[in-house]
């Protein structure tokens, strides 16, 4: 899934709080969300996802943090990395192990 970057953090940090403010004043998350939504210029889906992001951010609601799954990430990346050096390794060695054995057997 490809992130828009049509909206600027600073754009979606205030929509956030817009929702975060005027909460109380609607009967649901959703209906504060559909409210704000337009005046920001995305649709309510999006906006929701953002509050769902800041609230997993700062512990309020279960979740991965942006910060934990980038480190997940980064860290499967290397891993991947080393897996493929391991194998490089392990074919080098089998070779060289092999081309000792021909030359032995050779003298």
């Amino acid at each position: 899934m490809k992130k828009s970057n049509k909206f600027s953090p600073e754009v979606r940090e205030r929509a956030v709080r817009m929702v975060q403010e005027h909460r109380g004043e609607y009967p649901s998350l959703w209906a504060a969300i559909e409210s704000i939504a337009p005046k920001i210029g995305c649709v309510p889906q999006t906006l929701h996802e953002w509050v769902k992001r800041v609230e997993v951010d700062t512990g309020v609601r279960e979740g991965v943090t942006t910060n934990d799954a980038q480190r997940m990430k980064e860290l499967e990346r290397e891993n991947k990395e080393l897996r493929r050096a391991n194998e490089i390794l392990k074919l080098a060695s089998a070779f060289f192990a092999q081309a000792e054995l021909d030359r032995r057997l050779k003298s």
